[in-house]
């Protein structure tokens, strides 16, 4: 009895740790592999908009070198999609439609409050104006993140994001 006990608590304990995701029911926005606890797909985490808008979210008003003024940027906090993928890694390759690719290290995630933008000023990011997904760093709160570094690390067009250990 006590073995199938342990055992019961073992599997028990897993399951805590690692969850299975609900199943995209549109349009696949993203898709995060790599050192991830939480999928629904074969080793993967796939998020449509519903999923996307489901994390918490947050709004970033700032300037950026991408636009002429400031604009105002809404979309999950970054760490939220982490969370919610039980991501491991410490560093996260973010692709872009076109394959470009930037490292970002993980704790910009959660040092920072980093989105991924889905809407500029209240409108859907389309994918001609940088969608459908934009990484937006808080320029205007935090001002020393204004400069190439960071500017490199603000992939537009987010397809994918690799978690790498």
């Amino acid at each position: 009895m006590r073995i199938l006990t342990a055992i019961a608590l073992l599997l028990f304990a897993n399951m805590a740790v690692a969850r299975d995701l609900a199943m995209p029911q549109g349009d696949v926005l993203l898709t995060v592999t790599g050192a991830i606890e939480n999928t629904n797909a074969d080793g993967a985490a796939a998020f449509d908009r519903s999923m996307i808008e489901a994390l918490a979210q947050r709004d970033t008003t700032t300037k950026t070198p991408w636009f002429d003024t400031e604009r105002t940027f809404s979309g999950p906090l970054g760490h939220a999609i982490l969370d919610a993928v039980g991501a491991t890694g410490k560093t996260l390759r973010i692709y872009a439609l076109n394959e470009y690719s930037a490292d970002v290290l993980t704790q910009d995630f959660r040092d920072h409050a980093v989105i991924l933008a889905t809407h500029i000023d209240g409108s859907v990011i389309r994918v001609r104006d940088k969608g459908p997904l934009f990484l937006i760093y808080p320029f205007n709160e935090v001002p020393e993140l204004f400069n190439e570094v960071y500017f490199g690390r603000s992939v537009w067009q987010i397809a994918r994001i690799e978690v790498i250990d």
